[in-house]
Parts: C-alpha cells; structure tokens; sequence
C-alpha cells in the first residue's frame, strides 16, 4: 500500500459561531485519487481552503510526509508542494499560455540581475506541457487564455501543477460547465497526473464524474468526515447518495484516526 502523503488530524474550523469542520481527519496517500463528496454547506470548500492555505484552521494538525507543516497561507502550501486548481482555472485570461503556465516563478534570462523573462524557455516548455495533458491541436503558447475553451484552460492550469512537481492537485469542480468531449479530457489528465506520481482530491457535484476517475471517496456532511474509504468498484452511485444525503442508516466508511 502507498505511503501517506497529507494527514489532517482533529481539524477545527469556526467562523464566529459557525462550526464549519468539526473535529476532521483526512487522509490523502501517494499516488491516490481521493473524491470529496458532500451536499452545499458540508464543509468541502472549508477543508480544501485550510489545506490549500486560503483559510487558516482554528485548530488541529496538519502533517505532510509525516511532518507536521504549519499551513496559514497559500504560499505555505505551495511550499509544501500543494497546488489547488479551483474551477475557473485560476488563471489569467489577458495573459498568454506560457505566461499562465509560470505565473509567479518566470525563467529569467542571464544576467538575471536584470530581472528579464525567459521568453523562448517557457514558450519550449508550454509546447510540451500541452502535448503531456494532451492538447493535440497546434495552439501557440503566445495566444492569451481568453481565447481557449473551458476544457483547455484547465488543461493549462493542470500543466502547471504537474510541471512544478505538486505532489498533492487539489481539484474543485473541475469539470463545471464544461461539454462531454472537454470533460472527458479533464479526466484523462487526472488519471494522468496519477500515473505520473502525482496525488489528487477531486470535488464535484457530478458523482459520474467521480466514480470515473477517483480511487477513494470521501463524504463530508455538517462539517463532518461522515465516511471515507468507500471503494467505487464496489459500491453504486445510489448508495453514496445515500451518505451524502444523510438517508443509510449504516455508511459505508468510518473516520480516519
């Protein structure tokens, strides 16, 4: 069995009164696709924020490797080699590919005390990052995002996090909006950032889309980790509805210590 990569123990989130994670424990192993699951309000969005140094917790640990790490922004977590891709690909659409794809951590060119981008090096790069996650059409990497369709644009944002060797891309609703043939090339990025050595936490309200492409399922309800080691291959999409909704009696995962 892999290794653990990320452990979240006893994770405490208050907004004022709001308990929004409410004594969490999450697991996240090497090379593993993990869907997180759970109704409006379960605490999805919060967790993956206090993982991904948008918010910090109120309290609890957070190990990395089996180290603990202090996460309290998101330079933090990009440190500790956590990438989040939310669902507008968080990119920038005046910018071109290439540009997107260094955002913040541009090559420069000698002398470098002149602070001068690396132009031809990242254009190189982002020729062969578009081929990986597997952009066939000739697209230059010179043309501003704004003029990709959804699908590529989250390839770009995919690429980015694979080429600056995340080893945990963290993904929310990824798939939002996004036609049958984009959404299906979504997908075989993540299989392929998997196979790669990459790690990933994959969010969506589509549970088709999950139960094609994740390895675990995890489900969250009122702030809580209500089950977290259901099995795709061995369970349906009506039985996990359940335990989202609340309706089993008996769900099918427990806790992670």
């Amino acid at each position: 069995m892999a290794g653990e990569l990320i452990r979240m123990e006893h994770i405490h989130k208050f907004y004022g009164r709001v308990h929004a994670l409410d004594d969490v424990n999450f697991v996240v192993r090497e090379r593993e696709i993990v869907g997180l699951l759970g109704d409006n309000g379960a605490g999805k969005s919060t967790l993956i924020k206090v993982l991904s140094g948008a918010v910090p917790i109120s309290s609890g640990a957070i190990y990395v490797h089996g180290r603990k790490v202090d996460i309290r922004r998101t330079s933090d977590a990009i440190a500790q080699g956590i990438e989040t891709i939310y669902q507008d690909s968080a990119l920038v659409p005046q910018l071109s590919i290439a540009r997107n794809l260094f955002l913040g951590r541009e090559p420069l060119r000698a002398p470098h005390f002149l602070n001068r981008m690396d132009q031809a090096a990242m254009d190189e790069v982002a020729r062969r990052l578009l081929r990986q996650v597997g952009i066939t059409k000739d697209i230059p990497p010179s043309i501003p995002v704004s003029a990709l369709s959804g699908g590529e644009r989250q390839a770009v944002a995919i690429a980015r996090a694979m080429y600056f060797d995340s080893e945990l891309i963290i993904l929310d609703e990824p798939t939002n909006n996004l036609g049958v043939a984009e959404t299906q090339g979504v997908l075989r990025f993540v299989r392929a950032a998997r196979d790669s050595g990459h790690s990933c936490i994959f969010i969506a309200h589509n549970i088709h889309h999950v139960f094609q492409v994740v390895d675990r399922i995890v489900v969250m309800r009122h702030g809580k980790i209500v089950a977290d080691d259901i099995d795709p291959r061995h369970t349906t999409i009506e039985a996990v509805e359940q335990v989202i909704t609340g309706m089993s009696d008996a769900e099918l995962g427990t806790a992670a210590p």
